[in-house]
């Protein structure tokens, strides 16, 4: 398999403040949500730095075993938890939490980084974001799920457990059932998450009401922060 490509970066305006991890879903790459950065018009808050990673090359067994970019490996597309490999799921949690770091040491502390993701990364999101051991700004899930509740039930971090949550999913979804985002919506909200729900009438995708939700959510936990 080939060498996983660097993270994709785009900055608001120079010297952010803030940075924005955004997470793919299965079968995308870094580029898949590049096109949200100026849709969300976010110039006249402080900068931001969104970052875009690739995830891993792998054999995706639901499909086949197909290889395509994943963050972990589904085993089946029937269960309400998808089956997923739990080691590939904290593989990819190191991942995310050495991409915080690298914020970090560039001078972005972990209560200004906002964790994002759509489908497999909004799993991503909550899987690696609630185990967090630091404080993060925001939780923002896009057509997401839990894959396993154990997971983050055994590891799960205090210092996430009343952090914000942007939750969006819709209502016509045949690839992630919207019960697959209520459920996971419910289990943040029992763990002491401020989840802001939003179901839209779409498929598995994104749609201009649900950007310019995510617009003002994240406007105002920056504006909270800055």
């Amino acid at each position: 398999m080939s060498a996983t490509p660097p993270p994709i970066e785009i900055e608001t305006a120079p010297n952010p403040e803030f940075a924005v991890i955004l997470l793919h879903g299965l079968g995308a790459d870094a580029n898949d949500f590049v096109p949200l950065v100026p849709e969300l018009r976010l110039s006249g808050a402080p900068a931001v730095r969104f970052v875009f990673p690739n995830a891993p090359e792998m054999a995706v067994t639901a499909n086949n075993g197909y290889v395509m970019r994943s963050w972990y490996d589904i085993r089946s597309f029937e269960s309400i938890e998808r089956q997923a490999d739990e080691a590939g799921i904290e593989a990819s949690c190191a991942t995310v939490r050495q991409l915080i770091a690298e914020q970090n040491t560039r001078g972005i502390p972990a209560s200004k980084i906002f964790l994002a993701g759509f489908s497999q990364g909004g799993a991503m999101t909550y899987s690696a974001g609630l185990t967090y051991p630091e404080t993060l700004a925001g939780l923002l899930v896009m057509s997401g799920y839990v894959p396993s509740k154990t997971f983050i039930e055994q590891r799960g971090a205090a210092a996430n457990r009343n952090t914000p949550v942007f939750a969006a999913h819709g209502e016509y979804d045949d690839v992630l059932p919207i019960q697959l985002g209520e459920t996971a919506r419910d289990f943040a909200l029992a763990r002491g998450n401020d989840v802001q729900w939003h179901a839209y009438p779409m498929p598995h995708s994104v749609c201009g009401e649900e950007v310019a939700a995510i617009r003002t959510w994240l406007s105002a936990r920056i504006a909270a922060l800055a």
